[in-house]
């Protein structure tokens, strides 16, 4: 079983999920400063970053939302 990890650094505002242990890996834009994280070998999505955390929460109380693929 994969564990799933969740950062947050208040500092740089910056919220973090990841699926499994780190991997060299690439980010990919996928809109409202959110960043899909990439394995760099397989091109798998294997985690995401939001930028600006706070931002989101000034205009209105809101869920992120992304689409997630199946972890395997």
């Amino acid at each position: 079983m994969k564990k799933m990890h969740i950062h947050y650094d208040a500092e740089g505002d910056f919220l973090e999920v990841r699926f499994g242990e780190p991997r060299p890996s690439y980010d990919e834009y996928v809109g409202d400063d959110t960043f899909e994280r990439r394995d760099k070998k397989t091109n798998k999505v294997f985690g995401y970053a939001f930028y600006n955390v706070k931002k989101r929460e000034k205009k209105q109380p809101q869920d992120i939302e992304v689409e997630m693929p199946v972890v395997s």
